[in-house]
């Protein structure tokens, strides 16, 4: 008795146990949102009935596509497995690329010209790409963006009518941050910001700025904490070294601001009742500190989702939005 082979399922098969179309079809396996839901439904039922498998090979030999996207991240590993900001943004990219036929690569990238990442992203080795935290200095980022259609995570550092990008309103979120502190009565408002090469953390000073010049005040005292811990912790003690009070503090990162607990409890400065503070993400470090993080919640899974939606409908020659920016809104804790 011999074995019967079986042969691969088409997708001609499954247009036709789940009666529609074979375009239809391939727009659901692609992970196009142009399906209606009961067309969307039929069709996941022939998938799992047929035990239907995309053929990738076939496909991309026919486009001469790879069915692979790279998410870039011009940042070294520390800081990449370090930030619960990057864990929500890589959750989000993922949950919309698993529901395409593409591959999702991880790309650490660095802005040295001979570097291998760079050059195997120009080598035609992934369809697309997702640049998320990028620097004044990452010249980089040019040389993909030459090469292949790029979604950008925040606002590019040199932007350009042709970018498309999905950024958080980083100016408002941080002036809401810094209005909440002036109405609980804080007068003397410092603020530690992220690293002003980056347009994140330029935005976010500008909203604090902004704030304290709508209400006639000056800063306490700017410093930089690199949107590390650690940096958070010596941009707190050159705040406390200058010399200026201050009875505010709006910390343009929650993982900052866990360095500045730590650096103000050194010094036996309480917190609300000394200093006030606001955080910015509601990642999971706001409510592992104590006291727990008055913070502005950006919404980073949304972000990943949309950002990896924009690029795979340029991919499948669609006209997305250049520009998606969302909005931030403010949770109240124990910090004010």
């Amino acid at each position: 008795m011999t074995d019967t082979i079986r042969t691969p399922v088409t997708i001609e098969e499954v247009a036709a146990v789940a009666g529609v179309s074979r375009s239809t079809v391939s727009r659901v396996v692609n992970g196009s949102t142009a399906v209606s839901p009961t067309a969307l439904e039929s069709v996941r039922r022939a998938i799992d009935e047929l035990n239907y498998v995309p053929n990738r090979a076939a496909r991309s030999l026919a486009s001469r596509a790879t069915m692979a996207i790279a998410l870039v991240v011009p940042e070294d590993t520390t800081r990449f497995f370090g930030d619960p900001f990057f864990a929500a943004i890589v959750s989000g990219i993922h949950a919309r690329v698993s529901r395409s036929d593409y591959v999702l690569n991880l790309i650490i990238a660095s802005d040295d010209p001979h570097d291998k990442a760079t050059a195997y992203l120009r080598s035609g080795a992934v369809d697309g790409a997702i640049i998320v935290s990028h620097h004044t200095s990452d010249s980089f980022i040019d040389r993909i963006a030459a090469a292949m259609p790029v979604v950008y995570g925040g606002r590019p550092v040199r932007e350009r009518e042709r970018d498309y990008y999905v950024d958080v309103d980083n100016r408002a979120g941080s002036r809401l941050a810094t209005e909440h502190l002036l109405a609980r009565g804080r007068r003397k408002i410092a603020t530690i910001a992220g690293p002003l090469t980056m347009p994140g953390g330029i935005d976010r000073l500008e909203g604090f700025r902004a704030a304290l010049d709508a209400a006639g005040l000056e800063p306490a005292g700017v410093e930089d904490g690199d949107f590390t811990s650690d940096g958070a912790v010596a941009a707190t003690m050159r705040l406390l070294e200058s010399g200026t009070p201050f009875d505010g503090l709006f910390i343009a990162s929650d993982l900052m601001a866990r360095g500045a607990l730590v650096a103000l409890a050194r010094a036996g400065i309480r917190v609300p009742e000394d200093v006030s503070i606001v955080g910015y993400d509601d990642s999971p470090v706001a409510t592992s500190v104590v006291p727990a993080l008055t913070t502005v919640r950006q919404p980073s899974l949304q972000q990943g989702e949309q950002m990896a939606d924009i690029l795979l409908q340029l991919l499948a020659g669609g006209t997305p939005p250049r520009v998606t920016l969302l909005e931030t809104t403010l949770v109240e804790r124990e910090s004010v």
